[in-house]
């Protein structure tokens, strides 16, 4: 899995979203099929981004409790 091509799309999608703040969540499942990638690879991938700071992670405190993805 390409680091900075999943990069630049999670990126797009945050900087789109009319959420205040600014954030998504993301499936890995439909990402691992645009790339052609197993799911797991997505997710290995994305933990890497937020452990080097270049995303944040959370989780929504409301149902559907959803893991979301922020900008630092």
């Amino acid at each position: 899995m390409e680091k900075e091509k999943l990069y630049q799309r999670v990126n797009a999608m945050i900087i789109s979203s009319s959420k205040k703040p600014k954030y998504t969540a993301l499936s890995t499942v439909k990402i691992a099929d645009l790339f052609h990638v197993k799911p797991e690879d997505v997710e290995k991938t994305l933990q890497e981004l937020v452990n080097e700071g270049r995303l944040n992670k959370s989780k929504l405190t409301d149902p559907p409790n959803y893991e979301i993805y922020l900008l630092p």
